[in-house]
């Protein structure tokens, strides 16, 4: 891994709810450096994975051909002590600033419902009455990144962490490559749940159909991604199921996760396992079912 612990800081400051983040300089470029948070759900567990899945879910998004942060991963020192962080590259930069799609969505005055909320319905009613974008290429964007996301396995796709950025030199606005995966790859995952996996098949089967749920909703639950993938309800979802299931290379994936040289067997193992499992059992079956249906 990069010791990044050397690297100049700078002033610049980044929000968010998911860790302590600060601002370097490595190698003439700007990251942000993210750290692994204390996990929350899993009691047995110091911290997360959260950094090793938010590099391992930026670069195979990227292999599936989306706009995505580049990252690397590394470790910082705090007080003498090593801390595994995650380095994205600061794409805010050239007169260009971040502005989250919930920001866009405040802009529908029109509309009853508010920025941060996230029913599917009215995230496509913004979609199409927004002018800032072609609503094509934004609706493909969006149900492509929902694909994408669970074929991960991630939870926490809300209005805050994707959208666009804004020129404040002559006004212009395009998509921003996307960010924050580090709720992907089930991060509060400890040896003991990878292990299970393997070897019991509720264990597996909760942690493909039941956890995790999109952070989009639908009817005021959050969206299972089988049961919606499956349903065809939106066909713009289902090209983009067709289409990212395509890209899908397995194989490519695998060498990638083994490349990475500070990761155990286990870990290595788990995560190969679970985006096999998640294309097959989510994916694929999904366009099983639609084909049979003839929706497809």
């Amino acid at each position: 891994m990069i010791d990044f612990t050397n690297c100049f800081r700078t002033n610049k400051a980044y929000n968010g709810a998911n860790g302590e983040k600060i601002s370097v300089i490595y190698n003439g470029e700007r990251y942000m450096l993210k750290f692994t948070t204390e996990s929350k759900f899993n009691k047995n567990m110091s911290y997360t994975n959260a950094c090793i899945s938010e590099y391992i879910g930026c670069h195979i998004l990227s292999m599936l051909g989306l706009p995505v942060q580049e990252t690397l991963l590394g470790t910082y020192k705090v007080n003498g002590k090593e801390k595994i962080v995650v380095a994205c590259k600061d794409f805010a930069k050239d007169g260009f600033v971040i502005q989250d799609f919930a920001s866009l969505k405040n802009q529908i005055i029109d509309s009853i419902r508010k920025g941060n909320g996230t029913d599917i319905d009215s995230i496509l009613e913004t979609i199409e009455k927004q002018t800032v974008v072609d609503c094509k290429i934004l609706k493909e964007f969006f149900f492509d990144t929902f694909v994408a996301d669970a074929f991960v396995g991630n939870w926490d796709r809300h209005n805050g962490n994707w959208g666009f950025l804004y020129n404040v030199l002559d006004d212009s606005v395009k998509l921003a490559p996307l960010w924050d995966l580090g709720s992907s790859l089930y991060p509060q995952a400890d040896e003991n749940i990878m292990k299970s996996v393997f070897t019991d098949k509720n264990e597996l089967n909760k942690r493909i159909y039941s956890i995790p749920t999109s952070a989009i909703t639908y009817e005021g639950k959050r969206i299972n991604y089988f049961d919606f993938l499956s349903s065809g309800r939106y066909k713009d979802c289902t090209n983009s199921l067709i289409k990212i299931t395509k890209k899908i290379d397995l194989a490519k994936i695998n060498e990638f996760i083994d490349s990475i040289k500070d990761l155990t067997t286990l870990q290595k193992e788990f995560y190969k396992f679970m985006l096999k499992e998640r294309k097959e059992k989510i994916l694929d079956e999904a366009l099983k079912i639609l084909e049979d249906k003839d929706m497809i």
